[in-house]
């Protein structure tokens, strides 16, 4: 084999993976993904979509009902967890209380039979990489949440892995400091060219962080994508619903086109023109999907396919936005996000207001 096809191929393989934990229902179901060396791949779902036990399968803490998982080409369902090589990174971080932040890093490194004087260095080396270098003498409880989380990662890179998993790390920080934790571990990630696995239900942080993101639901990947493609174009009304906010407007197929395009008749009698994504035939029902940044207020005429005009609910003020929700073509919950800018003195509530969005903005999906 070529080097560049050893560089290329997957650093983790999951085939034909399913876990079953009474034997009948499948909490993963068939899974199939290959993850690329050097990545940041984040697991997305709700609790109960699979996603933890397929990290848990990957670390060894959980087996494998069928299939098998590849780490760099050699099969690992038979490879117990601490000899599989893998950093672990936990949402409780998992340090020893009783030990120091020096004797917590040491820990993996003795397990492996390294030297005294290479334990010191490389400890030395990791509290440096995470900012903590005068932290070694310290119990965790003498650390904030903060510094414990980035001890936690230290230790998880301190044996230098090829492969470094998640799961939940942040959730237990307040909101300034998770943003914060969430750039420094990229940071580290894009510094080192390690490979993470990440297992969050927060889709912010999975949208900030990742190269891809695979969303799971009922066990199964529903899209894999890079975050601006998962958000941009989600490929099911699951992956529209769960990835960001977003207008859901039902109705029924009523003409598809050639060029990608459709016209949905919705309950209200409104028609819409969009982009036609995962629809079936004329007559079946459909979700449309819009982001509320996508829709404009009072659109030049004859720019936009969509056309209609709507009644301000309510009017909330975000700072950089207004969080319009408007009463459209029977619709009293149609959210319009408008940037806070000048020539906007006349929006308030009660007041008719037209608004438009493009075709393209617009998606017809599954019916959920």
């Amino acid at each position: 084999m070529s080097q560049k096809a050893i560089a290329d191929a997957p650093i983790v393989r999951f085939f034909n993976v399913q876990k079953s934990y009474d034997g009948e229902t499948l909490v993963v179901k068939n899974l199939n993904l290959d993850i690329a060396r050097g990545e940041f791949l984040t697991l997305l779902g709700p609790s109960g979509s699979g996603k933890t036990t397929t990290l848990l399968m990957l670390a060894g803490f959980e087996a494998a009902t069928h299939g098998e998982i590849y780490l760099k080409k050699a099969p690992i369902s038979r490879v117990p967890p601490h000899k599989r090589g893998i950093g672990m990174v936990f949402q409780n971080y998992a340090l020893f209380p009783h030990m120091t932040v020096n004797e917590n890093l040491a820990f993996p490194l003795q397990v492996r039979g390294k030297s005294r004087a290479e334990i010191e260095e490389r400890t030395r080396r990791v509290l440096a990489m995470v900012e903590l270098p005068a932290f070694g003498n310290r119990r965790p409880s003498q650390l904030s949440g903060g510094q414990q989380q980035r001890i936690a990662v230290a230790r998880a890179l301190v044996f230098d892995p090829d492969l470094v998993l998640m799961d939940e790390p942040l959730g237990a920080l307040d909101k300034q400091l998770r943003e914060q934790m969430q750039y420094e571990i990229r940071k580290l990630h894009e510094r080192l060219g390690i490979t993470v696995v990440y297992v969050t239900h927060d889709q912010a942080e999975a949208l900030t962080m990742s190269d891809r993101i695979a969303v799971f639901n009922n066990g199964e990947v529903q899209q894999l994508s890079t975050p601006d493609e998962l958000y941009e174009r989600p490929q099911n009304s699951f992956v529209a619903q769960f990835i960001g906010e977003n207008n859901r407007l039902k109705g029924t197929v009523e003409e598809v086109n050639g060029n990608g395009t459709c016209i949905v008749r919705l309950d209200s009698g409104d028609r819409i023109r969009a982009s036609a994504v995962t629809v079936g035939r004329k007559g079946e029902r459909t979700l449309l999907s819009l982001r509320p940044e996508r829709v404009e207020i009072n659109p030049e005429e004859g720019k936009l396919a969509n056309i209609f005009d709507g009644r301000i609910e309510e009017l909330i003020y975000l700072g950089d936005h207004l969080r319009t929700r408007l009463s459209v073509a029977g619709h009293p919950d149609f959210i319009v996000k408008i940037p806070n800018k000048s020539g906007l003195e006349g929006l308030a509530t009660g007041a008719k207001v037209r608004i438009g969005w493009s075709e393209t903005d617009c998606r017809a999906l599954d019916d959920d």
